[in-house]
């Protein structure tokens, strides 16, 4: 089993990982926001959408094709 072998399982795993780590993510930053948090969204005007959990939030969606694609078959 070469380095040939191992390249395409490493790629499937860690677009398996992405979508569930920017998810924790978020939580974690929605949950325990700390100032930096609080500096993102005061540069804004105070919009909620302008912090970093939506963005983590964003980032999961974008990084779920692979989980919806075993989930649909």
């Amino acid at each position: 089993m070469g380095s040939d072998d191992a390249a395409p399982a490493l790629v499937r795993a860690l677009g398996y990982a992405a979508a569930p780590v920017f998810a924790l993510m978020a939580l974690w930053t929605g949950a325990f926001g700390g100032p930096a948090g609080m500096l993102c969204t005061s540069l804004y005007g105070g919009s909620p959408l302008a912090g970093m959990g939506v963005m983590y939030a964003l980032m999961s969606l974008f990084h779920a094709g692979p989980w919806l694609r075993l989930v649909r078959r």
